[in-house]
């Protein structure tokens, strides 16, 4: 093995293998998948077993390895793996955003039973969506306009205990994966004001009368998934499709903010690597003035820049996986979680842009050996919360008094 691919399989102990093993694994489906339907993709590739939680038993006469990952690292090693192997990125941000974003957190909230009765997601026969964002904004939650009327015998119990339910009224957009999604997180106001406790996170099937989705959005970074919104018109929601308890939806949502902020970029690993692999190999073997491209001093800083972004990036997130295989409460990590989010995105945009440079012309020729996905890389800026806005809430960490 070269230092170069020590110096990129430099994981948690176990971790090498999970991406070798789910790389190799995903390999023969990723000619048999490019240009199927979204959901096709996901099936295929949830078949693996990249959006269970645990990892499998034993098997007859195996034992447990001491060396191997903690099931939030597995995660986030099988995540990079897929995305190496080359599936379309689209869909590995979509399943990363499920496990980190969902899974992960709506596990430790949720009593037994209602976790066993949605955790077929594990296996991709059903699929969840997220649903926060609204036309106005989607970075205060509590100007949401989103309302969810409570509809008991009497006043019951902040839990919804009283049977009555709920009726929703509203729209959310923006929603990964919401044109064909099977059920659907959504987080509305059950009361007025700006209290901490105003909100409430319910989850119920998409298909449950009132709901209507509208068109996909045409979309120029991750086209692989859809992207889309719900309209919810008087639906009628049983007690039961309340998450934690009536006004618990911030902290819910704290939750899921700093697990997917922690992890999401996850996704980048794969593209980041293959990019990395297929530069290096160009320059390596290209004539250019009479010599090799990469003996020239420029292509090789800009190659070891790549690498230098690429080993931050992942020493970062499988530092945060390591965090919360360690029990370390989401709460104390939030922070953290945004600055892992802000930097590693911003590298996978410094590492396309030092790409797009080495590439020349190639880079905006789709069919060629060097193709570049520019939206994509901008997109992490974005998606999970806006990185200029991420700043303000770490200086506020600091004690600054900046407001946003």
């Amino acid at each position: 093995m070269s230092a170069a691919d020590r110096l990129l399989r430099s994981g948690p102990p176990g971790t090498e293998a999970v991406v070798d093993e789910y790389r190799d694994r995903a390999l023969p489906l990723v000619e048999q998948l490019a240009g199927k339907a979204f959901r096709d993709q996901w099936e295929a590739l949830a078949g693996l077993g990249v959006l269970r939680l645990d990892p499998p038993e034993p098997g007859p006469g195996e034992s447990a390895d001491d060396a191997a990952p903690g099931p939030v690292t597995r995660s986030l090693a099988m995540i990079e793996g897929i995305g190496l192997a080359g599936a379309d990125p689209g869909v590995v941000y979509a399943m990363a955003s499920q496990v980190f974003g969902m899974e992960y957190p709506l596990r430790a909230v949720l009593p037994a039973d209602a976790w066993r009765s949605v955790a077929r997601i594990q296996d991709g026969r059903e699929l969840l969506c997220h649903a926060l964002t609204e036309r106005k904004g989607g970075s205060d939650p509590l100007s949401m306009d989103t309302r969810a009327r409570r509809e008991g015998n009497g006043d019951g119990d902040r839990d919804g205990s009283d049977g009555g339910g709920y009726v929703l009224e509203g729209a959310k957009t923006f929603i990964t994966a919401a044109p064909v999604a099977d059920l659907a997180l959504v987080f509305a106001r059950t009361e007025q004001g700006r209290s901490p406790f105003a909100l409430s996170a319910f989850l119920f099937p998409v298909a449950t009368p009132g709901v209507t989705r509208a068109d996909a959005f045409a979309k120029t970074a991750l086209p692989g998934v859809p992207m889309g919104e719900l309209v919810f018109d008087g639906v009628r929601l049983e007690a039961g499709s309340l998450v934690g308890g009536e006004g618990s939806g911030l902290a819910i949502l704290s939750s899921t903010t700093t697990w997917e902020r922690a992890l999401l970029l996850g996704y980048a690993l794969g593209p980041m690597r293959r990019t990395l692999q297929r530069l290096t190999d160009w320059a390596s073997g290209r004539g250019h003035f009479g010599r090799r491209m990469g003996s020239s001093h420029q292509v090789a800083a800009r190659i070891s820049d790549m690498a230098l972004v690429l080993h931050r990036s992942r020493t970062l997130l499988y530092a945060m996986a390591a965090r919360l295989d360690a029990g370390t409460p989401t709460r104390r990590l939030a922070a953290e979680a945004a600055l892992t989010k802000i930097s590693v995105s911003e590298d996978y945009v410094r590492l396309t842009e030092h790409a797009t440079a080495l590439s020349g012309v190639r880079a905006f020729i789709a069919d060629s050996e060097l193709p570049a996905d520019l939206h994509s890389p901008m997109a992490a800026l974005t998606y999970a919360g806006p990185n200029d806005l991420l700043r303000i809430g770490v200086a506020r960490e600091f004690g600054l008094p900046v407001e946003n």
